[in-house]
């Protein structure tokens, strides 16, 4: 009796085991992609969480929060612990909600530096400590760029790391036509000076550079943005960046300046875009690199983050069809580095148990990168992890341009007041392509600050 007894409860927990088993997405051990090793090593060091619950909450819905929950079934598996995220259509104002009426979640996701530097100044985070804090800056590319991003003033007045940087979206990206290149005879360019070249020589050869469209609904103007950030680091150093999200150099400041004419360049030559530079404030920015799949093509290049291979044509692969280069520096400016514009999702306490100091610790090991990256859109700046694991080469590609780069900053109109960033910035590119100054745009735009105070 008691010897059935026992083998019944061992094939019943066996099942179970086997069931828990089947929720991971890739099973341990089973796929050399992975390192395996750091999620034993992981489990074995966090014991003592068994049964305790954890609450998760962020902006990741749809498909993202699939992939994200098998992540966290990889940190449940381990710990015993029960991880559960939630998210929220409009989770900016629901998290500020929670944390006010104390009852927070235990991690906060959230991808604004701007709200968690709120959240910490009112001593609604706890912070993550010294050695988190060194673990960035050790093991990320740009992990000094990264580790800033999660340090805020706490309700004491003093700076501490609140932040955990996962889940990376990248911006410095230039793309084109591999056909269209192979039978130009057209090269990649290696410096911000050859692309200029190649730009000229498209038009010497009877074509059109540029594909460039800022049209975007109520939102018309935020691609000029990228631009312009992207121009700043790449003729700036990161320090004067930083002082400019701040308004600690104005927008009409020579430097800023000169970025806005750097993207002028491009956008206000009527060589240099296709419909000419009075198009580009009307072409909708889905619309704008099609042009580059037209036979013959309207256009070689276009400027845009990772995620416009989604209004490519559909029949078209990425890696083959379409391709895409890091925006190159100037070779004339070697000591700004290979800076890199993006954003990201920065992950923090917000009700601090054993589980969620756990979780912290599990963002450490590669497994909390590789899982995500083996299936769908997702990129890390963590060195430590298999590039083998992306789910594609042009993921892999992305990811190595983030593991290499020198300086990561967030896009500025994000980190600027709401009215700034995302409305005066927007609509004083907008003035600029039409036909206004460099100079008047900047001091425009710098009036409509000033006016917030």
């Amino acid at each position: 009796m008691k010897v059935s007894l026992w083998i019944g409860t061992a094939v019943a927990a066996l099942i179970a085991a086997s069931a828990g088993a089947q929720e991971l997405k890739f099973p341990p051990g089973q796929d050399a992609r992975f390192n395996w090793k750091s999620y034993e090593e992981f489990k074995a060091g966090h014991t003592d969480i068994k049964g305790e619950s954890l609450t998760l909450f962020g902006p990741w819905r749809g498909e993202d929060e699939v992939l994200f929950n098998s992540v966290l079934a990889y940190f449940n598996a381990a710990t015993g612990a029960n991880g559960r995220y939630s998210s929220s259509e409009n989770y900016e104002q629901q998290i500020v909600i929670d944390t006010q009426a104390g009852s927070p979640p235990n991690i906060a996701i959230i991808p604004q530096p701007g709200l968690l530097a709120d959240l910490a100044a009112k001593g609604f985070l706890t912070p993550l400590g010294q050695e988190t804090e060194d673990w960035v800056k050790k093991n990320y590319g740009a992990g000094e760029s990264w580790a800033g991003y999660g340090v805020y003033k706490g309700k004491d007045g003093k700076d501490q790391f609140y932040g955990f940087p996962y889940k990376a979206d990248l911006k410095s990206l230039v793309w084109y036509v591999p056909e269209n290149f192979e039978e130009a005879g057209y090269e990649v360019p290696k410096t911000m000076e050859d692309l200029l070249k190649l730009s000229d020589q498209i038009v010497e050869d009877g074509g059109v550079p540029w594909c460039i469209g800022l049209g975007s609904g109520g939102a018309t103007g935020w691609p000029a943005t990228d631009w312009v950030e992207d121009m700043m680091l790449h003729t700036q150093p990161a320090e004067t960046y930083d002082k400019w999200v701040k308004n600690e150099i104005k927008f009409d400041d020579p430097a800023v300046v000169g970025a806005i004419e750097e993207f002028g360049k491009f956008a206000k030559n009527d060589k240099y875009v296709s419909g000419g530079a009075a198009a580009v404030a009307s072409t909708d920015f889905r619309d704008s690199p099609k042009g580059m799949f037209d036979i013959p093509p309207k256009c070689y290049l276009h400027h845009q983050a990772s995620f416009i291979s989604s209004f490519f044509p559909p029949d078209k692969k990425l890696g083959t069809d379409a391709d895409f280069f890091y925006m190159p520096t100037y070779a004339a400016k070697p000591e700004l580095g290979t800076p890199v514009l993006g954003a990201g999702t920065i992950i923090a306490i917000t009700k601090d148990s054993p589980a969620a100091k756990a979780f912290i610790d599990f963002l450490k090991t590669p497994i909390a990168h590789e899982v995500w990256m083996a299936q769908a859109a997702f990129l890390t700046p963590y060195k430590g992890v298999n590039p083998e694991a992306y789910a594609n080469e042009p993921l892999k590609k992305q990811g190595e341009i983030l593991t290499s780069a020198t300086t990561f900053r967030f896009d500025a109109s994000d980190l600027m007041p709401g009215k700034i960033g995302a409305g005066a910035f927007w609509t004083g590119m907008i003035d600029y392509v039409g036909g206004k100054d460099a100079k008047t745009v900047a001091t425009d735009i710098q009036k409509a600050w000033d006016g917030l105070k």
